[in-house]
């Protein structure tokens, strides 16, 4: 997954895996999904994405594996 963010045009694109976008939908006014040939997720666009999302601060976590086999997870 990688997200991109363009302070020129005010866009954020999260990238949720590599492909050539064949469709869209728009879920709200400036949040665009954009779909693969075979309908499944690819990335979402936001336009005007400091109207939405704070830009002062990105975190994530990813599921690691404990050695019992449970899943926790780390943040970044």
């Amino acid at each position: 997954m990688k997200i991109r963010y363009s302070s020129d045009a005010d866009v954020c694109i999260i990238e949720l895996k590599p492909g050539i976008p064949k469709d869209s939908i728009d879920l709200k006014e400036g949040v665009i999904l954009h779909l693969d040939q075979d309908g499944n997720p690819l990335e979402i666009e936001i336009i005007d994405a400091s109207k939405f999302i704070s830009l002062d601060e990105v975190s994530f976590s990813l599921p690691t594996a404990k050695p019992s086999g449970a899943t926790q997870y780390a943040s970044s």
